[in-house]
């Protein structure tokens, strides 16, 4: 069960990652 639990943490900082960028960095996604 833990492994759920770190997959779900890794997808959590790497969707709070891609939005810190996507709203710092707008243009990189142009």
């Amino acid at each position: 069960m833990n492994i759920f639990y770190a997959l779900a943490a890794v997808i959590a900082v790497a969707l709070l990652g891609y939005l810190c960028v996507a709203l710092l960095k707008p243009e990189w996604f142009e």
